[in-house]
């Protein structure tokens, strides 16, 4: 398998965002890909964008409805799953521990083995949002051992912390397992 920091191999990966409904993974998404801002509705289902990240990588980013009735298909999106990013609405105190509980169960799924994980505190730029020690506290995310876990605020609407997110995600897919990623040679073969 060659180098994926070598420029004639590109890194694909599978790219997975959930979190409950209304914490604008949607919004993320069309804001990671340039896109001016858009209303949008709630994702019955899931959308599929590529999405060309810094570095070698191009990922295939698959946003996951969160309305309640959708996250029990959760778990039929997480095989093959390269990095996880799940979204909090740091400004929705209330259902946090909700959202806890849900990212605990996704990552509790054994096609997430070995998985590293991007928590996206998102309207981070509303001024009653909660800090992010905060939310590292009731993440609890330590339970976990072995996970390799990032935590990152930004916001949607402004795009702030956005480039820094791309950046944690370059460098959560060097932590990946290789059998999550495919390198693309020269000559558009692929190795895992």
């Amino acid at each position: 398998m060659g180098s994926v920091s070598s420029r004639s191999h590109r890194v694909e990966a599978q790219v997975v965002m959930m979190g409950l409904d209304s914490a604008g993974k949607t919004t993320l998404l069309y804001k990671l890909k340039g896109h001016q801002l858009v209303d949008t509705l709630p994702t019955v289902g899931f959308n599929v964008e590529p999405l060309e990240a810094p570095g070698q990588a191009c990922l295939t980013l698959w946003d996951v409805g969160g309305q309640s009735p959708l996250r029990a298909s959760w778990k039929d999106y997480l095989e093959g799953t390269a990095v996880l990013v799940f979204v909090l609405d740091s400004t929705d105190e209330a259902r946090l521990p909700e959202a806890v509980a849900e990212l605990t169960e996704v990552l509790e799924d054994p096609h997430l083995d070995g998985v590293p994980l991007l928590v996206l505190a998102n309207k981070h730029e509303a001024p009653h949002a909660l800090p992010l020690p905060e939310i590292r506290n009731r993440l609890g995310l330590q339970r976990f051992p072995g996970l390799c876990w990032q935590l990152r605020a930004c916001s949607a609407l402004t795009g702030e912390g956005l480039p820094e997110a791309l950046g944690s995600l370059r460098r959560l897919l060097s932590y990946r397992s290789p059998r999550s990623l495919q390198v693309s040679a020269g000559g558009g073969r692929r190795e895992t």
